[in-house]
């Protein structure tokens, strides 16, 4: 019987023997199952396999050639394997196992679709190593109960958080040198959280200036005048936004400007970064002029002239989809008096309906 051998530390969990193994990318597509969407999920130990995710995954790997890095893919195996230790009493060697042994992915399904697209664009990848954690497999229970305790249990990353630690995706390097450089913004923003609690001692996230700031370098690209521009915009947002000034000079509590205004909402950042790209646009418009009219807006929730149907739903609540954030763009631009397209007109006509 032919057998498959891979370089591998043998370790014990729960009272049961598993394998770190090193498995050359190239040979992911041909020792696991094809993806089981057609099999009902009581018949199968993994979520359905999401087509929409392998392309950024892919896209990553391709971009990243000299740095991208995976975590380990954990399997299941049912059929023959053994381990042979590198020495006496090792707990390296190699892990053998029958070709015709059924390999089942637990964790990392995306990863490994994602890899194989990968390589039709660049063969070079399948000399590269992956590392599996490799479990005997012990039926269909059994590996449908592996795949909930890995997930089950697993803490993801906040959307900030990660943003705070990118090094290599631009809109997260400008994001962070904005906020960083703007001491206001440097203050109150949260480079940890994606959701802030009415206790918090900040108002704002990094994530969502990460968000606001994607569309604006996707029109303008990411050279250094872009960050200028962007910074600029901000420098100006902030120094003509009287409540944030307030509250920051102690006039105004923070519990008063989250429960009384509407500034603080990432609806509102959102908003606001629609309105950079206008400017980005339209270079000929003097933004330092239209932006120093934010201090004459009525931000107040109760506001419902300005408002209603757009910021805030009819039932009190922050719109924060994407028509809640065109139209409440729209509104802050006719506020300060920026023109509005008869596009524009008519996508609020429809949206207001």
């Amino acid at each position: 019987m032919l057998r498959y051998q891979f370089p591998a530390v043998k370790g014990k969990q729960a009272g049961k023997e598993y394998y770190i193994c090193m498995v050359p990318l190239g040979l992911l597509s041909k020792i696991f199952m094809t993806d089981n969407n057609d099999v009902p999920p009581e018949h199968r130990a993994q979520r359905r396999l999401n087509e929409l995710r392998i392309p950024e995954i892919r896209d990553y790997i391709l971009d990243n050639r000299d740095s991208y890095v995976f975590s380990a893919l954990a399997a299941s195996v049912d059929g023959e394997m053994s381990f042979v230790p590198s020495a006496p009493q090792a707990n390296t060697g190699l892990l053998e196992i029958d070709m015709d042994a059924l390999f089942l992915i637990n964790d990392g399904q995306h990863r490994k679709a994602a890899i194989e697209a990968a390589i039709v664009e660049d063969e070079s990848l399948k000399d590269e190593a992956i590392s599996v954690v490799m479990y005997k497999d012990r039926g269909l229970q059994s590996s449908q109960q592996m795949f909930t305790d890995l997930n089950k249990h697993a803490v993801t990353t906040s959307k900030s958080l990660n943003t705070l630690y990118e090094s290599k995706d631009r809109v997260a390097i400008i994001t962070k040198n904005v906020v960083n450089s703007i001491e206001f913004l440097r203050k109150y923003t949260d480079k940890e959280k994606d959701n802030l609690s009415k206790f918090s001692s900040n108002i704002f996230t990094l994530n969502t200036f990460y968000t606001a700031h994607k569309r604006i370098i996707k029109i303008i690209g990411d050279d250094e005048n872009s960050e200028k521009f962007i910074y600029d915009f901000w420098c100006n947002v902030v120094n003509n936004m009287r409540e944030w000034n307030e509250m920051d000079r102690g006039e105004l509590s923070k519990k008063s400007l989250r429960e009384d205004y509407i500034i603080t909402q990432g609806l509102i950042i959102l908003s606001l970064g629609r309105l950079c790209e206008f400017f980005c646009q339209n270079k000929y418009i003097d933004k330092g002029k239209a932006l120093k009219k934010l201090k004459q807006i009525d931000w107040l929730r109760n506001n419902e002239t300005c408002w209603m149907n757009r910021a805030i739903k009819p039932n009190g609540k922050i719109n924060r989809n994407e028509q809640g954030i065109f139209l409440t763009y729209i509104q802050i631009k006719r506020l300060i008096g920026l023109p509005i397209t008869d596009e524009e007109s008519k996508k609020e006509r429809i949206a207001i309906g």
